[in-house]
């Protein structure tokens, strides 16, 4: 894989008379020219496929095309590659696969419809769901014919209640890459681990393993591939000529604007807009950007927003990956699952929800009661002395007590009254709704919400009673952290086709464009089926796109 070094286009390149025109992602036109014009064919660069991003969706599509001969050609707008993807466990729910074969988990397309259909039914066309549920296991098969591509099954039930489901799961996930001795010049590059990022420390030495153990290996095989990359490389623009989308204009590392010629096609894999602090008030009524798990910088619309300039229809505007999250001292916020012990309170001092739900249900049960989506009604995870110094679950950026206790997001009392007032609730709603509580624990149901009847809910369970996720809140002394309304990205964008063509509001394709990712609105609608489904989907309509564009080549 090269860096890129530019070169100027063919002469091929220059089609006598036709009419470029250069949007901004503002919908501003900066220039008109024929094929005469000095700046209508200046190009800095050319490939065959430009793709923008470099998450598992976009170097799949990336790794597609340069296989099939294309000449392709990655820009990631940071100086690290892996997007939200390296941040994550990188489960991949791809159903029907040899990886899961390979383990003895029964699974095919037709089951998978099935559960898929329950759980989404027609929020989104079911060509679309056909598409990803048909793509989705000979992918794979596709992916592990690379010698750097090789995936396992691991256990992680599915989200919903529903015909079809598997109870153990039919995830799987990208095997640990060790570093070659000397190390890589494209490993090296792999964002950090969430936690990393966020103090500033060094990644960890050792095998690079979850979601960026998926970008390494998918970099090694584009690399393999004959494909080009260029980090620190921001879109600023599409161009657009004769109706068909013809390159793109992009931010250099050195500040400087370079056209970039893409003769077959463009893929926009480039995320959500999680990081655009306007965007989120506008489109969600959300306070800011600030309790996203995206990375600082790197997700904040740019492709979406260069896409709807050229007349690209958009969908679930309003929609994200939704998780609880716990509220740190820098004002961000970090995911958090698997609640073993405690109970979440809103600002009336009663529960509200299951607190073992899938985060992304427990999240949408935090946006229906408006708790904990701003300060007005403050969320609380209340639990008591029994589990020491650290949170009975699972937060993936480490929480350090002094500074929570600190910055005031870790209260801590002799008895429940005092916590109450610690934390601004009514002490007589806090005590009765622990008593509740503990009386559920000692029977083992919760007639209020079922918490612990559910496969998923007593995966993270460990409680010693009945029921393993109800564990009393009984010792002294007890504790509240505060929980946010967080998100893993946002899930709205471009609408697309079954080929990730991005559409128009008629319906019709945008030429030479093409979408997959957060940077779409997502095949999923207003649900998350499974764990890897974000990036699940996004691989497999980043394929479909590198395919297309290959056949109509």
């Amino acid at each position: 894989m090269t860096s890129g070094s530019p070169h100027g286009p063919k002469a091929s390149d220059a089609a006598h008379g036709a009419q470029v025109r250069t949007t901004d992602a503002h919908g501003a036109q900066a220039r008109t020219t024929d094929a005469h014009g000095t700046d209508a064919h200046d190009w800095h660069d050319t490939c065959d496929v430009l793709v923008v991003g470099s998450g598992g969706g976009a170097l799949t599509g990336a790794y597609t095309a340069a296989a099939r001969g294309l000449d392709t050609l990655v820009v990631e707008k940071t100086e690290y590659y892996g997007g939200t993807t390296a941040y994550s466990g990188a489960g991949l729910w791809l159903p029907g696969n040899q990886a899961q074969e390979r383990a003895g988990v029964e699974d095919s397309a037709e089951l998978a419809r099935a559960y898929f259909r329950a759980v989404v039914g027609d929020a989104v066309p079911h060509a679309l769901q056909d598409a990803y549920l048909d793509t989705a296991g000979p992918l794979v098969d596709l992916l592990e014919r690379d010698e750097h591509l090789r995936f396992e099954f691991r256990p992680f039930p599915d989200y919903y209640p529903a015909p079809g489901r598997i109870e153990g799961g039919r995830s799987i996930y990208p095997c640990d890459l060790d570093l070659p001795e000397g190390g890589h010049p494209l490993l090296a590059a792999v964002r950090p681990p969430a936690w990393a990022e966020r103090f500033q420390l060094p990644a960890p030495d050792g095998p690079l393993t979850d979601g960026r153990a998926l970008i390494g290996r998918l970099l090694l095989a584009l690399d393999g591939a004959g494909g080009r990359t260029l980090l620190r490389t921001a879109l600023t623009s599409l161009v657009e000529e004769d109706g068909r989308v013809v390159g793109a204009v992009v931010t250099d590392a050195a500040g400087r604007t370079r056209r970039i010629r893409a003769r077959k096609g463009v893929l926009l894999a480039a995320g959500g807009y999680e990081g655009d602090a306007d965007l989120r008030r506008e489109w969600q009524g959300l306070p800011g950007a600030d309790w996203t798990m995206g990375p600082t910088g790197a997700n904040t619309g740019d492709a979406l927003k260069a896409a709807v300039a050229l007349g690209a229809d958009t969908g679930l505007l309003g929609e994200s990956w939704w998780c609880p999250s716990v509220l740190f001292p820098d004002g961000r916020a970090a995911f958090a699952l698997g609640f073993r012990g405690g109970f979440f309170v809103d600002g009336s001092g009663r529960r509200f929800a299951n607190e073992s739900l899938p985060y992304d249900r427990m999240g949408r049960e935090l946006r229906a009661a408006r708790a904990g989506t701003d300060d007005s009604n403050q969320v609380w995870w209340i639990f008591d002395g029994r589990h020491g110094d650290e949170l009975p679950g699972i937060v993936v950026v480490p929480a350090d007590r002094a500074a929570f206790t600190e910055a005031g997001l870790w209260r801590t009392a002799d008895t429940l009254e005092e916590l109450a007032a610690a934390v601004g609730v009514d002490p007589a709603e806090l005590t009765a709704t622990a008593k509740t509580f503990n009386a559920y624990a000692a029977t083992g149901e919760d007639t209020d919400f079922g918490r612990g009847t559910d496969p998923y809910d007593r995966f993270f369970g460990d409680g010693s009673g009945p029921n393993p996720c109800l564990v009393p809140v009984e010792e002294g002394p007890f504790h509240a952290v505060r929980i946010v309304l967080g998100d893993l990205g946002t899930k709205g964008g471009v609408r697309i086709d079954t080929d990730a063509r991005v559409l128009r509001a008629d319906g019709t394709a945008i030429q030479g464009l093409y979408a997959a990712g957060n940077t779409t609105a997502s095949v999923t609608g207003p649900y998350y089926p499974g764990p890897g489904a974000p990036i699940g989907s996004a691989m497999v309509f980043a394929h479909r796109a590198a395919r297309h564009i290959a056949q109509d080549a």
